[in-house]
């Protein structure tokens, strides 16, 4: 694992270690570099803001000479590293900050092979390839920051179905304030843009609970 922040290595390394993952942590790209020709590790997780060697660079040298699966961190203003690390060759791409159940299965899939199988959802006309960090609607893709995707995500999830604004905050924000709803209803907001929800027919206000995402389609 190579993140910038040594704390979140080792809370890291201590969470996954309680569940049999064994980490070796480092805090920039060239000390990642070396420790993966030396340790040749199973799985490899790299934020996406790496230091010396960036994390693009990473996976580019990595890819040259072996495949292991690389998750690639990325935080709410990563979404251009994103796809030049899935261009290079990253396997997935995990929120960060990390949510440990989130990681352990995606470490666990890429144990098994399955991390690069794409996950996709379909609600409507939307689209969303979770691998990728791609949506399309109506066939046209549509660019979104990484919040704004997560928001989506965790809507089609849920599509039919209310959830409620703490649950929001919890799932997509990792977050258990309950005062901040506002910060919801702005990003809600600016995603209804962006998908052309020019009606709230799509993303629809429960007033006084949440939001429903519904499939708008006559």
């Amino acid at each position: 694992m190579a993140d910038p922040e040594s704390a979140l290595v080792q809370d890291l390394a201590d969470a996954l270690g309680r569940d049999g993952v064994a980490v070796r942590g480092v805090t920039d790209g060239a000390q990642a570099l070396l420790q993966a020709g030396a340790l040749r590790p199973d799985v490899v997780l790299i934020s996406a803001s790496l230091p010396v060697i960036g994390a693009v660079e990473f996976i580019r040298a990595v890819r040259l000479t072996r495949v292991v699966p690389v998750l690639l961190g990325v935080g709410e203003d990563h979404a251009e590293q994103a796809v030049q690390a899935l261009t290079a060759g990253a396997t997935a791409c995990v929120a960060r900050p990390y949510r440990v159940p989130e990681l352990l299965s995606l470490v666990q899939a890429a144990f098994s092979g399955e991390a690069g199988t794409h996950r996709t959802l379909v609600v409507g006309e939307i689209e969303l390839d979770m691998d990728a960090y791609q949506v399309k609607v109506g066939g046209h893709i549509v660019h979104l920051p990484l919040r704004e995707f997560e928001l989506l995500h965790y809507l089609m999830r849920n599509a039919h179905r209310t959830v409620t604004r703490e649950q929001i905050m919890r799932h997509v924000w990792n977050s258990t304030d309950t005062t901040s709803t506002n910060t919801i209803a702005v990003h809600v907001k600016r995603l209804r843009t962006r998908l052309g929800d020019n009606n709230d027919q799509l993303i629809q206000t429960v007033r006084g609970i949440g939001y429903r995402l519904v499939d708008k389609r006559p």
